[in-house]
Order: C-alpha cells, then structure tokens, then sequence
C-alpha cells in the first residue's frame, strides 16, 4: 500500500494531512495532483482508510442531476439555495463563513459535483431518494424535491476512488503512511504551524470500526509547511455530546446509540484550538430519532438508523401520536425536540408487514450488501422479496422489533419490553472508552450520569393506541380527507421513485391481509457535528479574530463541512459525505498551491 512513516523523527514532508477519512483522502489526492509529498496521520490502523464514509449509505446531495431530469424531477440552483437557507437558518455573526460555504457548495452540487466524481470512477444509482421534505412553507425546511442519489457501491464506493488514487500516489512516492499514529499536539513557530508532535500506538488486528488499543509504544515528531485537519467529530463521545447539546432541543438523552465509531472522539478540535484555531457553533449537531440497536454490534452502543418511508404511525413513549408534519422523513430536528419535550427517550412506530416489506431500509453500507456490493440481480430482488434481508434479521432478532396479531396483543408486548429491557447501556456491549482527552474546550457542564428507564413507566393502553389506528383507518377508504399523513404519502407516490421502491399503497394498518401487526421502538442515534473549526473558502482555519492561522487547514467534520457549520441548523442531507469532497477538495488544492 506504499511507504509507512518510521517511527520518531522524519524529515518534513510538504503537507501533513491528520485523519484518513474521506475528506483526508480527497485533500490528499489533490495535494499530490500538485506534486506535493505527503505524509498522511492516521491514529486508527489501515484497515480503517475512508473512517466514517466507508459505513456510509453512500447518498450525495445533487441539484437538476440527468437522475432527476430521467424521473420528472424539475430542479434548479434557485429552488435548493431557497431550501438550503430556510433549513439552515443562519441567524448568527459567525455564520458569515458557513453562509459562504453553502452557497458555494449548492453551486458545486448544481455544477460540477457529478463530472467530477464521474471521471474518478463514481458511480449513481438511478432512483433519486427523497429525504428530509420538510412539510412546512415553501420558504422553510426541507428538500422542495427528491435529491438524494445513492452511490452505486454505498460508502465504499464512493471511498475506492480516492483511496485508490492515494493508493497510486504512496507506489509513487508521493504519500507516506502513518498509522496508528495519534496527534496530540500541533508544532508552532512564531505563530504558525509547523507540524505535528503525537503518540505512536501499539499494532492492532483489530477489524475496520472495532475498538483498538490506545497502549502507547513511542512518539513522534514531523515538520511540515502545513498541516491539514481532516479528524473528524465527536459521534462516539456521548458525554460530549451531551455537554454541547442545545436548549432548544430539550434536556440531552440519557440514552443514546452511537451511529459512528468509537475513534470519532473530536480529540483534534481542542488541539487545533490550542494552535490557534477557533471553533463556531459547538451547539449545532445532527441526530437521528429512528435509531434501533444494533443486534450485531461492531462497535460500543453500536445503533443502526431507520430510513423510513412515510407511512409508519408514530407514537410518543405515552401512546400520544406525533404532531403534523413529524411524519418518518420529514423533520429529523423537528422531531427531535418534540420527542426531547416529552422527557422520555423513546418514541415507537407502529406499522405491519406490508409496510416494512416495501419503506423499511436501514442506512449503512453493511445493512445494504445489494447496493455495497454492486449487484444489479440483489437489487432488483428488493421488488420481489417480502422484506429485505438486513431488515428481516432485525425482525428476528433486534430486541427493539416486535410483532402481533393484534393490538391488544403488540401493545402488551411493547408494555413487557419497557419493563424487562429498559433503555441504557445494550445489553452485552463494553462501555465506550474515555475519549475526553484533548476535547475541544466547549461549553462545559456536568456530565450525566448513567441513565436507566424507569422500570414502571409510562404504561401505554392499548385502548389509547388502538383508537389512534382506528381514526387514522377511516381516513384510507376517503379519497379527500383531513389526516396530514395521509395526504403526505398520497403526494409522495406522485412521485415515481417513492411510488416504486419507497412508499406503499395507503391501506388500513390493520387490514388482515397487511399483517401482522409490528412495533419499533427507537432511540436517539448520534451521528454528526455540524459546527467546528471556522475557515475560509481556502479552508485555511481562522483565529479568534478572523485572521488565518498560517500553515493550518481543515476540512470535512472536523470543519463543519466548511466554515465551521456549512448547514446552519440543520441538513438537507446528502450533504455530509458532499461537504467531506467539497472541503477536502479546497483544502488540498490550497495547501498545495
């Protein structure tokens, strides 16, 4: 795979890249596109190259895309910088450069994102999803149409052609390798950064987002004309995520399933902060509440998220229905803070078989072997088949999945398992290691102690839940009507790319004929950081005082995706691993110009 840096002391390469994820292996790719020599830090081992990404569902957030155009999708820049601004809601002194960002990087999206990508070997699958519609005015949150493409091949595949380009570039001489080599200290002279100093950790077989040792085995020190963070944020450290989490969402969960490893520990925020750097919107973060448990856990708390279609009924942890437009895969904030007012942290869907054969995905690309693996046969079998067979393994054997004939009978069984497995640590899970170290110095507050449900609450009647199905039934056989979420997947089957592999007839949930009958419990699913380090359009990072710290860059997570908090409040999703490229772009072509 090319050179490994020797342990200790080095002589300086041009550009220390620190983090091997996507944006890392984007910045690296383009710096030695320059000719540029690089050294690229890596604290996890190389079974791990493309971090985060590679455990991706692969989606990219295009605008008036060919994928588009083919399925009836009218789209402009206009219309997705409208959607991008009322979702975003920059409202603050330093969204000055987030704002800059996004507005660049919708272009980008509306632009050359696709021939880029294209010519380094991406592929697109042709059914555009679409996520986060939001439901509110036009001028609010929310995608106005479908725009989130799936690459062909998930996460790896939108890893390979980078990795494989860094990969060249190492045979070539151009790219030295250090793994499991840990920064704990960014080099300054004068001001300016110079390089890295950090702890060389002991050999690892650990297989890719498994725990590995943090045993240290030497240190090192490597000079550079600049160094370029690329590391990531803080997912896996729930304490953290807890000590930033904003009032405007309610009380942090006590509970919480970790969508991202355990290395995804923010620890180069506050070492990129000591060099001079400054990090904005530390209180703007991205969670899921579709979050289930992983029954085969690869990493602590290891939580997988729900892409639902529309039509699942969703309840509260008391029974009471979740207000319009809080329908699956519409306002993932928005739910967020109406479940957080409740003060429990779990919420259900109720559904039944006919639903979950046809809207029930599961986001990552080991959930989705079909598309991961690139097999036209496996996917086009997701038509024929019942219900898929990630989705089915959780039916057999995810704790959070149950099944009934009736609701009297599911509502018993959603009441047992409240009593007999109360949320908290999962069961047969290590606890996360302690990843506090070099944390960004955010907001500090006291971290929470462990929480446990309460064994004998709430108690859910199924009388309650059976009369919220019942008034949701009568409204299918109207062709009008008044219940929101049926109008909702009556217009997303107007669509043909919902209305083939996404959303299911509208029909009685409980109609014999549908069932049985299925309840999900969910919790809340960490997955990104969206404010970070503050930087320019040359993903250079800014001081305190708006000035660029010389010799220092950051890009992807680490960076907010741009700026510091690309996205503002909230996403538009696909626009995660799109803000990795964009900003991993900018900044390798700036540290090497």
């Amino acid at each position: 795979m090319g050179a490994n840096a020797a342990p200790g002391r080095m002589a300086g390469a041009d550009v220390i890249v620190v983090g091997a994820g996507l944006s890392g292996l984007v910045a690296t790719a383009e710096l030695t596109e320059a000719g540029r020599h690089v050294l690229l830090v890596e604290q996890e081992s190389e079974a791990n190259l493309g971090g985060q990404a590679w455990w991706s569902f692969g989606g990219l957030f295009l605008v008036d895309s060919p994928e588009q155009r083919r399925l009836g999708v009218k789209d402009s820049v206009e219309l997705a910088w409208q959607d991008w601004l009322g979702t975003a809601g920059f409202d603050r002194p330093e969204d000055y450069w987030p704002r800059r960002w996004a507005e660049a990087y919708v272009n980008f999206a509306a632009g050359e994102k696709r021939a880029w990508l294209h010519e380094r070997g991406h592929r697109i699958f042709p059914v555009v999803g679409w996520a986060e519609r939001g439901g509110y005015e036009a001028s609010g949150p929310g995608n106005s149409v479908p725009r989130f493409h799936i690459t062909w091949g998930t996460g790896p595949g939108i890893v390979e052609p980078f990795a494989r380009r860094v990969r060249e570039a190492a045979d070539a001489g151009l790219v030295t390798f250090a793994f499991r080599h840990r920064v704990d200290e960014l080099l300054t002279q004068d001001g300016a950064v110079t390089g890295v100093r950090g702890s060389i950790l002991e050999s690892t077989t650990a297989e890719r987002g498994r725990a590995s040792s943090r045993t240290v085995v030497g240190d090192f020190e490597y000079p550079a004309g600049a160094v370029v963070v690329t590391s990531g944020g803080i997912g896996a450290d729930l304490d953290a995520v807890r000590r930033n989490w904003p009032e405007r969402l309610g009380t942090p969960p006590g509970h919480m399933v970790a969508g991202v490893p355990e290395y995804v520990d923010g620890r180069m925020l506050g070492i990129a902060q000591a060099a001079g750097g400054r990090v904005i919107n530390p209180d703007r973060m991205w969670h899921y509440v579709e979050g289930i448990r992983n029954w085969d856990p690869v990493w602590a708390r290891h939580g997988i998220r729900i892409l639902p279609g529309p039509s699942s009924l969703w309840l509260d942890a008391a029974g009471q229905r979740l207000p319009a437009p809080l329908f699956p895969g519409f306002d993932t904030l928005g739910t967020l803070a109406h479940l957080r007012s409740t003060g429990l942290d779990y919420s259900w869907f109720i559904l039944n078989k006919k639903i979950i054969e046809k809207e029930f995905a599961l986001s990552g690309s080991e959930q989705n072997p079909d598309l991961t693996g690139k097999s036209v046969r496996d996917v086009l079998k997701r038509a024929t088949t019942d219900v898929p067979g990630p989705v089915q393994a959780f039916l057999d054997h995810g704790v959070d999945f149950l099944q009934a004939s009736t609701v009297p009978e599911l509502v018993a069984k959603m009441n047992e398992l409240v009593r007999t497995h109360p949320l908290g640590e999962p069961d047969g899970l290590p606890a996360a290691r302690d990843s506090s170290a070099g944390q960004a110095q955010l907001p500090a507050e006291p971290v929470l102690p462990a929480f446990t449900e309460d064994r004998d609450g709430p108690v859910l009647d199924p009388a309650d839940v059976e009369a919220a199905i019942l008034a949701r039934d009568r409204e299918v056989g109207n062709a009008y009507g008044k219940d929101a979420q049926l109008m909702a997947i009556r217009a997303a089957r107007r669509y043909l790319g919902d209305k083939l592999v996404r959303t299911a007839r509208p029909h009685r949930l409980l109609d014999p004929d549908a069932g049985p009958l299925i309840a999900v419990r969910l919790s809340v699913l960490t997955r990104k950081t969206l404010g970070g380090l503050e930087t320019d359009l040359q993903s250079r990072v800014l001081t305190v005082h708006g000035q660029p710290v010389p010799g220092l860059y950051a890009a992807g997570e680490a960076a907010g995706f741009g700026g510091g908090g690309m996205h503002g409040y909230r996403s538009l999703e696909g626009t995660f691993l799109g803000g990795c490229l964009f900003s991993g772009r900018a900044a390798g072509r700036a540290a090497g110009s």
